[in-house]
C-alpha cells in the first residue's frame, strides 16, 4: 500500500516528533474527517507500506532523524513557490527551502524528490513575467536535484474564495503561455513539467498531464514495480494518483497560506494544534468514549515478478 502524509496537512514541517514516535511504535490512528468517531489503525511496517509519500513546504525538521526512515521506501514532494509573506505568512524563506530540497535529494536520491510549484495564480504583482523569472531562478537552483516539477493552477474552492477573495481563475491563454515557457525552462535544467487534474490542454507543449502521484511515478521513485488492485487506482474523477490512505488531519497546517484548501480558517487551526500531543497515536487529540477503531486493510503492492527490458 501507499501511505500518504501530506494531502491534509504538512507533517514534516509541524509534526515530525509525532511522526517519528509513530514510526517507533509501529502504528498510527487516523480519524475519518467525515465521520470523526470512525478511526482507522494503520501499521507502519515496510512489509505492508510500500512507499511513504510526503508533501511539505519545509522538510528540514525531519532531517535530524531521517535515518529512522531507512527501512521504508520514500517519495517526497517539496513545494517551493514564488510568493511573499502576504500570501504564505509562515513558510520559510525560499532560499532556505531550496537548500533543504538539495540536502534531501542528496540523502534519499534525485528520483525520490519532486518539486511542486503550485498553486499558480496571477495578480498585478505575480504576473506572467514574474512567474517566468521566478521559475527559471528556482529551476536553475534545483538543477541536478530533481527530475520532475508538478504545476497546477489555483482552484477556487469555497474556502479559497473566502480567505483569498482577490484570487481569479487563470485563463486558458495564460495557462498555455505558462506551460510553454516552463517546459522550455525545464528542458534546460533536466526537469520534466507535470500537471495533475488539469486536463490535457498542455500536453501538446510537452507537459506530462498524467498525474503527479500515479503508479509509474511512484515505481520510478522506489525502484519497484507495483501491482495495484483496481479499487486503489482512481480516487477522484480524472485523477490517476494513489491517494487513498492519508494519516494527516485537516485544519492543522501552520503555514497560513491564504490559498489553502485544507484549512477552514486560522482559528480552527490554532484550536486543533493546541490539542496535538506528540505521544498520542492520533495527530490531534486522543481517543474518546464512543470512538470505533478498526484495522485498515493493508497489503503490499510490490510485484515480485522479474521484468526483462
Amino acid at each position: 500500500m501507499i501511505l500518504n502524509t501530506g494531502n491534509r496537512t504538512d507533517i514534516p514541517a509541524f509534526f515530525s516528533t509525532w511522526f517519528y514516535q509513530r514510526i517507533k511504535e509501529g502504528y498510527v490512528l487516523v480519524r475519518n474527517p467525515y465521520d470523526p468517531r470512525q478511526i482507522l489503525r494503520y501499521r507502519l511496517d515496510p512489509e505492508v507500506v510500500d512507499c511513504l509519500c510526503f508533501c511539505t513546504k519545509n522538510p528540514e525538521p525531519m532531517f535530524s532523524r531521517l535515518k529512522e526512515l531507512d527501512p521504508f521506501r520514500q517519495l517526497w514532494y517539496v513545494t517551493i513557490t514564488p510568493y511573499g509573506k502576504e500570501i504564505e505568512p509562515y513558510v520559510p524563506k525560499k532560499q532556505k527551502v531550496i537548500a533543504s530540497f538539495r540536502k534531501l535529494s542528496q540523502k534519499i536520491g534525485v528520483g525520490s524528490v519532486i518539486w511542486r510549484y503550485d498553486p499558480i495564480f496571477l495578480t498585478d504583482v505575480y504576473d506572467l513575467t514574474y512567474h517566468f523569472h521566478a521559475f527559471e531562478a528556482m529551476a536553475q537552483a534545483l538543477n541536478g536535484c530533481t527530475k520532475r516539477c508538478v504545476i497546477s493552477f489555483i482552484d477556487l474552492y469555497e474556502k479559497t474564495r473566502r480567505n483569498f477573495p482577490q484570487a481569479k481563475r487563470v485563463e486558458k491563454k495564460d495557462r498555455i503561455a505558462i506551460g510553454k515557457e516552463f517546459v522550455k525552462i525545464g528542458k534546460k535544467n533536466g526537469i520534466q513539467i507535470m500537471t495533475c487534474c488539469e486536463g490535457t490542454e498542455l500536453e501538446p507543449y510537452g507537459v506530462d498531464c498524467g498525474g503527479c502521484m500515479r503508479q509509474d511515478v511512484i515505481e520510478q521513485a522506489i525502484g519497484e514495480y507495483l501491482e495495484v488492485p483496481s479499487r486503489g487506482k482512481m480516487i477522484r474523477e480524472g485523477c490517476r494518483c494513489l491517494l487513498g490512505a492519508d494519516i494527516g488531519a485537516y485544519n492543522t497546517c501552520g503555514h497560513g497560506c491564504i490559498y489553502c484548501y485544507a484549512n477552514y480558517d486560522q482559528e480552527s487551526v490554532s484550536w486543533n494544534r493546541k490539542l496535538h500531543d506528540p505521544s498520542s497515536p492520533l495527530l490531534i487529540g486522543r481517543l474518546n468514549p464512543g470512538d470505533t477503531v478498526r484495522e485498515a486493510k493493508q497489503e503490499t503492492y510490490i510485484d515480485p515478478q522479474l521484468r526483462l527490458f
